[in-house]
């Protein structure tokens, strides 16, 4: 499964997006560190799901289908606070990036409201820039990447110039335990070419293909969280800072529509900006009074982020589509009779021989052919999927 890293410094609200996006029970406390170990859980993306083109109810086995909108998982790993030099070991930088290992993009959190220090302490609203948050995290991600190209590598370059090995086939060796292919180690090479003989790279040359690497493989989005006690100023500063495509979130307000919507409360759609309460009398004055907080965030903001970023990160900065495997192209069911029982998210891109491989190892190194079942007709292994394709796959034994 995909998944996604949660990040940022402590007490920026990292912990309550996750719950916000997972529903998952997870320690929220308004102290740095709480998160000690990696939380793990399952959010989901949206995408049309092609019941509604066959006429017939969805029996999904890996998701969940919504009205129409197939609920597609992606795991999120929601990690140790941050803290400047934790590429060194300060905090629990170690831990930290360690469990950065296994995220294809990282959802990176900033107080937008001001309200916590560059050690992630609890100040006034207003007393921090969050501006100045930005760019700490990618400079540690760098400084990790950077490390870890670069240890051993005066003995390692010697036996690579002598044997006339190429350098990316070190790179992608070295990063491999990072998610990182062979493609994106060799695309981040072309952008940054360093010296021929690996004996005399430096540390500028490391940190250069760090750099290209972490964008090209694990690319960093930006949450600001808690805009709901900011300014759009602020907000502002912090999308200036990034360059662009920041998001604003409010993850407290997702958390508790989420929550609300699961006891009955209130009526709540992922990603919706809007809400119907369905039992008026059993709220409090109080809870009335929240509610309409949110609901006058969700006018003013369109939602509360959190769907918004997830969903950005999965179809957009990584551009990943998704296509449904099935046995029947007929009734679009698997063995047992289940409709579109199975959705898979591909690079866009992907071939029918790759979609293959993802549902089996067996299926991919005997495919025959597949079988495109809304068009009625069959493809080869080199056709490139679209997103919703509906797909058979024939195979040898």
């Amino acid at each position: 499964m995909l998944a996604a890293g949660v990040v940022g410094k402590p007490n920026v609200g990292k912990s309550t997006f996750f719950a916000a996006a997972t529903l998952a029970n997870v320690a929220i406390a308004n102290f740095p560190f709480t998160t000690i170990d990696a939380n793990r859980g399952v959010a989901y993306v949206r995408a049309p799901c092609p019941h509604t083109d066959l006429g017939r109810p969805c029996n999904p086995q890996n998701s969940a289908c919504d009205g129409g909108t197939r609920l597609i998982p992606v795991e999120l790993i929601d990690v140790a606070g941050l803290v400047r030099g934790a590429h060194e070991g300060r905090g629990r930088g170690n831990q930290f990036l360690d469990d950065l290992r296994q995220a294809a993009v990282l959802i990176h959190v900033v107080d937008a409201a001001g309200a916590t220090d560059a050690e992630g302490s609890p100040v006034a609203p207003g007393t921090h820039d969050p501006a100045e948050d930005v760019a700490f995290l990618e400079e540690e991600v760098h400084h990790w990447m950077a490390g870890i190209l670069e240890k051993g590598w005066e003995r390692t370059a010697r036996l690579l110039d002598q044997e006339g090995r190429k350098i990316e086939e070190l790179i992608h060796e070295r990063v491999a335990g990072l998610g990182i292919s062979r493609g994106q180690a060799m695309a981040a090479l072309r952008e940054h070419p360093p010296p021929a003989k690996a004996s005399a790279w430096k540390g500028d040359d490391f940190m250069a293909v760090a750099q290209a690497l972490q964008r090209l493989g694990k690319p960093i989005l930006i949450a600001a969280n808690k805009c709901d006690l900011a300014d759009r100023e602020a907000v502002e500063r912090i999308d200036e800072a990034a360059g662009g495509e920041v998001f604003p979130t409010a993850a407290e307000m997702e958390l508790a529509l989420r929550r609300a919507d699961r006891a009955g409360v209130v009526r709540y759609a992922l990603g919706a900006g809007s809400f119907e309460v369905l039992k008026a009398e059993a709220l409090s004055a109080a809870q009335v009074a929240g509610l309409e907080k949110i609901r006058a965030f969700l006018g003013a903001w369109g939602s509360t982020g959190v769907q918004r970023v997830l969903e950005h990160a999965v179809f957009e900065r990584l551009r990943l589509i998704p296509v449904y495997p099935v046995e029947d192209e007929g009734k679009w069911t698997d063995k047992d009779g289940n409709v579109l029982p199975h959705a898979h998210l591909v690079p866009e891109g992907a071939t029918a021989r790759d979609l293959a491989f993802k549902v089996h190892t067996d299926l991919g190194e005997h495919f025959i052919r597949a079988i495109d079942a809304r068009a009625r007709r069959v493809v080869g292994a080199d056709h490139a999927l679209k997103a919703g394709d509906v797909v058979k796959i024939v195979a040898g034994k």
